[in-house]
């Protein structure tokens, strides 16, 4: 019995339980009010983009003249205008989206003292990070084949 609990003892030094404490609460609760108003303002901006997507290209489509006010972004076509703000949208939205869930999920963890719920919105933050990582990561790679490009162009 006693090799029992000295095992136990044992096992319980191996795994210690993470403890999180009032003030650890108190940030995660303020990150999810802030993540909170940055996820509303990316909607914002998305639904603008979205909005700008829908009218800007059948605008100049409609009339050329308009094209030519745009300076050099009114040179492309209409339609590619269109899917570029459609694009950027997108890729706004997305992490609006993360920020969002993830400030639901804190607030209810940290309030009401829930596991399930902490544990959801630490896997949001963690999708968040990724998300932002890999477009960090596709935004060097275009930086160095530029880059690239314009050292063989020039020779």
């Amino acid at each position: 019995m006693e090799d029992q609990e000295q095992f136990q003892d044992l096992e319980n030094q191996k795994h210690p339980q993470l403890i999180v404490t009032e003030d650890m609460r108190s940030y995660i609760y303020d990150m999810a009010k802030w993540a909170n108003f940055l996820g509303i303002v990316g909607f914002v901006i998305s639904a603008f983009l979205l909005l700008a997507a829908l009218t800007v290209g059948p605008t100049i489509n409609a009339n050329p003249e308009m094209g030519k006010m745009l300076g050099q972004l009114g040179a492309m076509d209409g339609t590619t205008i269109s899917i570029v703000f459609l694009f950027y949208g997108l890729l706004i939205f997305y992490p609006s989206l993360l920020m969002v869930r993830y400030a639901m999920k804190a607030k209810q963890g940290v309030l009401y003292g829930e596991q399930e719920n902490l544990n959801e919105a630490m896997n949001r933050l963690k999708s968040l990070f990724k998300y932002f990582g890999v477009l960090a990561i596709v935004f060097i790679g275009l930086y160095v084949v530029t880059l690239f490009s314009a050292v063989l162009g020039g020779i």
